[in-house]
């Protein structure tokens, strides 16, 4: 099989999510042919995944400025920039549209399983660089296909691969045999038959971050609802309570994520979870009854809970990249240089300032990661710096050095990002009540 040039290739796009299809967008505006391959059914088939969680940034914070470009002429109304959307509203009024516009440059139902350079594997050095990168995609039809292409931005994102509940960042024992009563998701209470798993029953929520703030605060909600009664929350947490446990409250510049804070300190405060602190977990055990019970590091033992929880994050695929040099911090799996600017021991979103290609370079050349894969285990992404991360790539790859290195994003400053948020009404969100996650 020959080899196409180079220069004649398309850059290949993994994942059609937000940050992906803003790739895609800002490639169009360079004049540069992309290909976007998606693994799931559908464009942002991961934000339909959680449709029921409403968003922390405003509409006008996460739409894209070339995505919009591309979107005008098809007469397509961008929605209130001050409304806060749930993950449907993201995909249905505007990822999905963007997809469309895309149209055959979107493939869907096609999952990378390897990338590398033709020809040379991760050892070789010879002629390395001037050879086209090679994806070996898997179809959901059983095909097996080979593409070329120019560069590879993979925004595949990490919310495939979710942190498991061993405080060792390994499964906790006996973890992956208690998966029928492990979600690693806030739940849809919306959904009858996932209402009913959690309704009456006693629930451990593990995590610290906003998705833990939303699945006590939707449970809190359950508990008072006529079907709820017995509805009971236990929140554990690897560290203590203190001031900042919370986030930033009314301080919050994104109001919807400071409310999702008092929300779940509500839950507390009215006795709808208890909290158990400094619990490192290390095992689930089953009771005869067929309940958990999670056993700390120390040994200390909770009560008998129904169903678990688990909110500690999420981390990067990395296996289809296995063929590819990456120069990757070895705490936080994040690109070297971009690794201290984003790590949760120093900053929150807010503090991260805005960022684009030399800061997600590797040591292959024309290979960048973005959006939340970018950030590896860092829990402080925001969409908005994913747009700026592709703005930026996709200028270096068009050789306009000048504009991928010129900084066009102010972040807010304020909060620890991550995780997911409430799903309330539209009215509740404006009015501040909601929640919702940074991104994807």
């Amino acid at each position: 099989m020959n080899t196409p040039a180079t220069a004649e290739l398309p850059v290949v796009v993994i994942g059609a999510g937000p940050i992906g299809l803003a790739a895609a967008a800002h490639l169009v505006d360079r004049g540069i042919e992309p290909l976007v391959l998606e693994a799931g059914p559908t464009a942002a088939a991961a934000v339909r995944e959680w449709s029921h969680v409403r968003l922390f940034s405003t509409w006008g914070e996460l739409v894209d400025p070339a995505a919009e470009k591309l979107l005008a002429p098809t007469g397509w109304a961008k929605p209130d920039a001050g409304g806060y959307p749930s993950g449907g509203d993201w995909a249905d009024d505007y990822l999905q549209p963007l997809a469309d516009v895309l149209g055959d440059k979107v493939r869907t139902g096609a999952t990378v399983t390897g990338v590398s350079r033709s020809g040379r594997d991760r050892v070789v050095d010879a002629d390395r660089g001037a050879q086209p990168f090679v994806i070996h995609v898997a179809h959901a039809d059983g095909r097996e296909e080979r593409l070329f292409a120019r560069a590879v931005i993979d925004a595949s994102g990490t919310w495939t691969t979710p942190s498991p509940a061993g405080a060792d960042g390994l499964p906790a024992l006996g973890e992956r045999a208690a998966a029928d009563h492990v979600s690693y998701r806030v739940p849809n209470l919306k959904d009858p038959a996932v209402r009913a798993r959690y309704a009456g029953r006693r629930t451990a929520v593990i995590g610290s971050g906003a998705s833990a703030f939303t699945a006590l605060a939707t449970l809190a909600d359950l508990a008072g609802a006529d079907d709820g009664a017995g509805t009971k929350g236990v929140w554990v947490l690897r560290r203590g309570i203190s001031g900042s446990t919370f986030g930033g409250g009314e301080a919050d510049q994104l109001p919807a994520r400071g409310a999702l804070g008092l929300a779940a300190k509500a839950a507390v405060d009215a006795g709808h979870a208890d909290a158990a602190t400094g619990f490192r977990t290390a095992a689930m055990e089953r009771t005869a009854e067929g309940r958990l019970v999670l056993v700390a590091e120390d040994g200390r033992r909770l009560d008998p809970v129904d169903e678990v929880i688990v909110l500690t994050g999420f981390r990067p695929g990395l296996s289809h990249l296995s063929e590819i040099r990456l120069g990757l911090d070895e705490r936080l799996e994040a690109p070297v240089a971009l690794a201290p600017l984003i790590d949760p021991n120093q900053h929150s979103c807010g503090t991260v300032y805005p960022h684009g290609h030399r800061e997600l370079s590797h040591p292959e050349q024309g290979v960048y990661l973005v959006g939340m894969k970018s950030y590896g285990r860092a829990p402080t992404f925001l969409a908005m710096t994913g747009y700026e991360q592709v703005r930026s790539v996709v200028a270096a790859l068009a050789g306009d050095t000048d504009s991928a290195d010129r900084v066009e994003l102010t972040l807010p400053e304020t909060g620890v990002c991550g995780g997911a948020g409430l799903y309330d009404t539209p009215a509740e969100a404006e009015q501040g009540a909601g929640g919702g996650c940074c991104g994807s």
